[in-house]
């Protein structure tokens, strides 16, 4: 298990890779390919480990749960999110350097300004979690 808390941040511990895997797994008793980045496996064994059961078992809840029109790969990477999502605090924030775009800028390897300005005509308005769970 990787230690997301530590000074040592996963970034700084690995590379971000962009290449997706595709792995078969079984959902609802039927085999079917899965193409995901290596840190969404990694998240997804990371989840299984957690609440004892096999990504299949996993998978499979995600497929029962999803929309109709959602992919299952789009549905797999949202459940992950909300799943680690549900488990944040806001100690676990501080503790991980949260709340400073530089010191995340530097965990990110990057090396010029983000800029702060935000354009409200060329910017979408944020969605509230309320809407969001509407």
């Amino acid at each position: 298990m990787k230690d997301f808390n530590s000074t040592n941040t996963f970034y700084e511990k690995n590379e971000i890779k962009s290449t997706l895997v595709s792995k078969n797994i079984t959902v609802n008793s039927r085999r079917t390919s899965v193409r995901l980045e290596p840190e969404m496996w990694s998240a997804l064994n990371e989840i299984a480990d957690r609440e004892l059961c096999s990504i299949h078992e996993i998978c499979t809840l995600i497929y029962l749960r999803k929309k109709e029109n959602t992919s299952l790969t789009a549905a797999i990477r949202v459940f992950i999110m909300l799943y680690f999502r549900a488990a944040t605090t806001e100690s676990g924030h501080a503790k991980a350097g949260h709340g400073n775009i530089n010191h995340m800028r530097n965990r990110a390897r990057i090396n010029n300004p983000i800029s702060r300005r935000r354009n409200p005509e060329t910017l979408e308005k944020p969605i509230s979690h309320k809407a969001m769970s509407a």
